[in-house]
């Protein structure tokens, strides 16, 4: 059988997309798929279980658990309502204080747990309750709160950008990180001003004048949560440390400041943190095993050329090639799941983009955030579901009223596709 077997490719994408439609689960849905594949190709199975070892085998990789594990460390650790403090010593005298709380303290809670479902959940279940009492429409309160979520993906230290060096090959995951930050606070920037029209129409409530000593109490007590992201960020920089040393040594000082610090982690509670963290860490190690199999039958099958020579044949615009790459990850957002995603479709997109010119760390800042939005988008939205369980609104609903959020995300995501200073500035500014 030829390897650019038009059959083989149906067939390992019909079983694929028909595993996800049947609810399969994504990780078995992409192993299914690969070894029905390599069955029919007449792939000795010893080869796709190689891939799986393979794929694993990879020292970076193991920045990834390491993070988690902080993250779910400084979630339990009581930071969370430091972070809000802060936010509203910062921004409370804004028209619409509590929804730019909201964006600020994902800035900075998104950053330390990475994850766009993790900040709803804690953010969202303490400021959505709050800004109903303070007499904002549920529907607004919930939309804000998932869509500022998607900044801490973009702000580092982000366990997907460490996914996507793994995807691409050789780049540099300082720069990856460097490369988000002016993304995530684009992202904040925007759904600030639209907040902010909004409470001005809405007359929304404004909390008191700011304050700089209040400010400053405000900051002393987030500062020993906030040391995380800079033992990351600055260790991984300065060339102190590799990411996966600073994700381990950022576990060790997210234990010490709440057990010792902030003192709401009991040693009792540490065996449920690492169970919590597991469960994340093992269902995203199973995709980068199983994405392996995937990707090498992708190679094998000569699928990223095809689908290169499909982009290029309906046009040879730049623009127009980097909106339709755009569609297609929104696409794939909306029904699968953004570590497969990444692991998947990188090594088939990421060559069309440089071809074109385009910075691989850019095209990372916005496939971050095009999946952050699919995150949120039906019919298979993680954080989107989390929302629905916190505000009880039904996904209807959220998805009807986030229309106006999907928009002004999706004028950052033009921006950061359309305008590579956004995402490359720091990172050559600060030579990485």
């Amino acid at each position: 059988m030829l390897a650019g077997s038009a059959s083989a490719i149906l067939l390992l994408l019909g079983v694929f997309f028909g595993l996800i439609f049947m609810g399969v689960h994504i990780g078995y849905a992409i192993l299914g798929s690969s070894f029905v594949t390599a069955l029919y190709l007449g792939v000795n199975l010893q080869t796709m279980a190689m891939q799986i070892i393979k794929g694993l085998n990879v020292y970076s990789l193991m920045a990834v658990p390491f993070f988690i594990l902080a993250g779910e460390v400084m979630m339990r650790g009581g930071i969370t309502d430091r972070l809000v403090g802060l936010s509203k010593a910062l921004v409370g005298w804004v028209r619409g204080s509590l929804a730019q709380v909201n964006i600020v303290a994902s800035i900075f809670f998104g950053s330390i747990s990475g994850s766009s479902a993790a900040d709803t959940a804690s953010v969202g279940a303490m400021l959505i309750p709050l800004m109903e009492e303070d007499g904002y429409d549920t529907d607004f309160a919930t939309d804000v709160t998932m869509a500022s979520s998607v900044e801490g993906m973009l702000i580092p230290p982000s366990h997907n950008m460490v996914i996507f060096a793994l995807a691409a090959g050789s780049v540099s995951i300082a720069r990856l990180f460097m490369a988000g930050i002016v993304p995530g606070l684009l992202l904040a920037l925007v759904l600030g001003i639209y907040c902010y029209i909004v409470s001005v129409k809405r007359n929304y409530p404004k909390g008191d004048k700011f304050n700089l000593k209040v400010a400053l109490r405000a900051l002393f007590k987030a500062l020993p949560g906030l040391g995380t992201v800079l033992i990351v960020v600055v260790g991984v920089l300065g060339g102190i440390f590799t990411a996966t040393e600073a994700a381990a040594f950022a576990v060790v000082y997210a234990l010490i400041i709440g057990l010792f610090v902030y003192k709401e982690i009991k040693f009792s509670e540490i065996g449920d943190i690492f169970k919590n963290a597991l469960k994340t860490i093992s269902i995203i190690m199973m995709l980068i095993g199983a994405s392996s199999c995937f990707s090498w039958l992708v190679s094998y099958l000569n699928i990223s050329s095809l689908i290169s020579d499909w982009i290029l044949g309906i046009t040879t615009n730049k623009y127009i090639i980097l909106l339709l790459i755009n569609i297609f990850l929104l696409l794939c957002g909306m029904v699968m799941d953004m570590s497969a995603i990444i692991l998947i479709v990188t090594p088939i997109l990421l060559p069309i983009a440089t071809d074109l010119g385009m910075d691989p760390a850019n095209f990372c800042a916005m496939m971050i955030l095009n999946l952050g939005i699919g995150l949120i988008t039906p019919p298979v939205g993680n954080t989107l579901f989390i929302g629905s369980a916190i505000s009880k609104r039904s996904i209807g609903q959220l998805s009807r009223s986030m229309i106006p959020f999907y928009c002004m995300m999706g004028i950052a995501l033009l921006l950061v596709t359309y305008v590579p200073a956004i995402s490359l500035f720091l990172p050559n500014l600060m030579g990485v």
